[in-house]
């Protein structure tokens, strides 16, 4: 049998499990599981587990999680016609009990560059200002989330070509030694 749905690439794949590390081992959350491409690419280490997550109501699976490093991926924020809802409501925040906010950024001018590259799936068209707008938008979804949660947050950029130098940012800014 055929399915009929589209294939979906994970955007940045190396990328990101450069980042998250997962050949150290770890209990990973992906709450944008989707189809899995990610969670997939993290189950070839050994001694990893996935949690994939859809729905808010199963992050009270991760608060029950008792490894030392659990990393969330999640939107910062949704954009709809109404306007902009949080990737982590208050109700998450609650439950998940974050010690760390981290957002992975990088300038507009790359992240436009890395859009129009990316012919793994259909993307709007969409302006440097309007990133701009976005990166702004993000930048106070997560300072409400600090706020809320009392956790620090620290914005790292993803540099054209320095995935190891965003990598080890990471690393140093949840204080674990590799």
């Amino acid at each position: 049998m055929v399915s009929d749905a589209p294939k979906h690439y994970p955007v940045l794949l190396n990328e990101i499990i450069s980042i998250i590390t997962p050949q150290h081992g770890g209990t990973f959350i992906d709450c944008t599981f989707g189809q899995g491409g990610y969670s997939k690419e993290i189950l070839k280490f050994n001694n990893t587990k996935v949690i994939g997550l859809d729905r808010d109501s199963d992050s009270k699976k991760i608060a029950e999680l008792t490894d030392d490093v659990v990393f969330v991926d999640t939107h910062a924020f949704i954009s709809t016609d109404e306007g902009f809802y949080t990737g982590l409501p208050y109700h998450v925040i609650q439950i998940l009990e974050p010690t760390h906010l981290i957002a992975i950024s990088a300038r507009p001018e790359e992240i436009y560059n890395r859009r129009m590259k990316d012919d793994s799936r259909n993307r709007d068209k969409i302006s440097i200002e309007a990133i701009k707008k976005e990166l702004a938008v993000q930048d106070a979804m997560l300072a409400s989330c600090s706020v809320l949660s009392g956790s620090p947050l620290k914005v790292i950029l993803n540099n054209e070509g320095k995935i190891d130098e965003a990598a080890q940012n990471v690393i140093d800014a949840i204080g674990v030694g590799v």
